[in-house]
């Protein structure tokens, strides 16, 4: 396995490709300027904008010796989501094959553990202390066999998340807006037992795609004692 790059580097050929893909989308008009550079992001992040008639797209380094075909899909996802064209299936599907790949997600979880942000181990909130509620729920549910991964509250409230489990990292993060006076304490429980079933049940490929919430996890989900009233809570059906 190649070593990843350590700073921004323009792709190899990468405007000739976000060319040929503009014009094989379909897009109207005269064909902006292209900046095509490889990033050393956590993971296999990849964006696009545009200011003017300037487009710069960032593809993560984990692309650096994949097939053309690849760098040809990714160009296309993006330009497809920036000037709103369908991207052919034959280029989603090979880069989902490749995403989906197991030297891919290796190298991914190698590069989450070198670059991503580690939270410090700060279990106790304001209101509510992870460690306790940690320890309470893996005796009752798991029989205390879980290892207890470093545990965390966001330096900000998350808009789109409650809670997450990163194993490249080993820690459970949980939004701070949970550590209120107003969330009881079985929602809080609700939100770690959750992501500690993702430490249970780790991403696999099922069905041409990553599942993450297999059956078996949500039917153990279901056992935790509080879980209608707390997604009532949450807002959640």
């Amino acid at each position: 396995m190649r070593p990843l790059f350590s700073e921004t580097r323009t792709v190899p050929g990468g405007v000739a490709t976000f060319h040929r893909m503009y014009t094989r989308l379909g897009c109207v008009g005269r064909p902006p300027m292209f900046i095509v550079d490889f990033h050393p992001y956590a993971g296999l992040t990849h964006t696009i904008r545009r200011r003017q008639d300037i487009v710069h797209a960032r593809l993560s380094d984990l692309l650096h010796d994949a097939p053309l075909i690849i760098v040809e899909s990714v160009a296309a996802i993006l330009l497809g989501r920036l000037f709103r064209r369908r991207v052919p299936a034959e280029l989603r599907n090979a880069y989902r094959e490749f995403a989906y790949a197991r030297e891919t997600r290796l190298r991914m979880m190698s590069a989450r553990r070198h670059r991503g942000r580690r939270i410090a181990e700060r279990p106790a909130g304001s209101i509510h202390d992870l460690a306790r509620l940690f320890e309470k729920l893996n005796g009752e549910y798991f029989d205390g066999a879980l290892p207890r991964p470093r545990l965390g509250w966001s330096p900000r409230p998350w808009r789109s998340m409650l809670g997450c489990f990163d194993p490249a990292l080993e820690q459970i993060v949980l939004s701070c807006d949970l550590d209120k006076e107003r969330v009881p304490e079985y929602v809080v429980e609700y939100v770690l037992y959750h992501e500690m079933l993702h430490l249970k049940h780790p991403l696999k490929f099922a069905r041409c795609r990553l599942e993450s919430h297999s059956p078996q996890f949500r039917a153990e989900e279901k056992r935790y004692v509080d879980f209608q009233k707390a997604r009532k809570f949450l807002g959640k059906q």
